[in-house]
């Protein structure tokens, strides 16, 4: 989990839905975001991200992965543009003021695009880093390629670029839970709707942004919750359903969302969903 698991994406159509962004960010920061912490260190291990690593992270988020690299010494910064209720989550986690920060006194936030996060006098970026897995929402890769174009001119020569996608639906638990957005809206098909991921997603994406494909593994993320509600919040705080909630109404979003949920749920209340996600190592030409 951005990070985002998928971006967010508000409908066009109508006007009755206002969602709450803040406690959205807050549901993302508590509850979802961690859900992709293996994927953040698998990558961070192949790559050997450390003191010598200057990383921009685009779509940051609330900042959990960026503040897992200071932990190994790299130099941050993070970019992103469609959540301000995010980003200020991570400059309470990651700015030197904020108590109890690891990170250093370079990190870099910022609103907008990669170009904001350009730091004249210093060297370029050596990781380029899109942890919000694509392969959620319908178009979500062209979204991705827009970033990665005016990003990687950020980067050095070589730099590794990596991006990330959901697994295969029948690898995904979650596949299941997130068909209900798409039946639920419908009326609303199109951009903001789930898609299954396709086999070569990511190698497209890079293929368009001028990459070069150096690579590519596959890691478990299982979706664990405390319960059925806890499980509710974190997926809504993805955005995914937002087009659903426009064609009906919350309640029967949440309603549809908790009975999807219930094969997952064991005995002592918790819910589990095992998933597998999808990354790409591209090289900056």
């Amino acid at each position: 989990m951005t990070p985002t698991l998928v971006r967010q994406h508000l409908p066009s159509a109508g006007h009755t839905f206002r969602a709450d962004l803040g406690a959205r960010a807050r549901d993302w920061s508590e509850i979802q975001e961690r859900m992709l912490v293996p994927l953040y260190e698998a990558v961070y291990e192949r790559l050997e991200v450390g003191p010598a690593t200057r990383l921009l992270g685009l779509g940051c988020g609330s900042g959990l992965a960026l503040l897992m690299a200071t932990s190994r010494g790299a130099a941050v910064a993070g970019v992103e543009a469609s959540s301000p209720e995010r980003l200020a989550l991570a400059r309470e986690r990651l700015l030197p003021e904020a108590r109890g920060t690891r990170a250093g006194a370079g990190t870099r936030l910022v609103e907008g695009a990669p170009g904001d996060a350009a730091d004249d006098g210093t060297a370029p970026y050596t990781l380029v880093t899109a942890f919000e897995p694509i392969g959620g929402l319908a178009g979500d890769s062209e979204g991705l390629g827009e970033l990665l174009g005016s990003a990687t001119p950020l980067a050095e020569r070589g730099a590794p670029v990596a991006l990330v996608g959901w697994g295969p639906p029948e690898r995904c638990a979650t596949s299941s839970v997130l068909r209900v957005a798409t039946k639920l809206a419908d009326p609303l098909r199109g951009t903001g709707s789930w898609r299954p991921a396709r086999r070569d997603d990511l190698e497209e994406v890079a293929q368009r942004a001028g990459l070069r494909p150096d690579g590519s593994g596959r890691v478990s993320c299982p979706f664990g919750y405390a319960d059925l509600g806890s499980a509710l919040k974190g997926l809504l705080s993805t955005g995914l359903f937002d087009a659903a909630i426009e064609a009906t109404d919350r309640a029967q979003v949440d309603k549809e969302v908790t009975e999807a949920l219930h094969p997952y749920q064991r005995r002592d209340g918790t819910v589990w969903m095992p998933n597998v996600f999808r990354y790409l190592v591209a090289r900056v030409p």
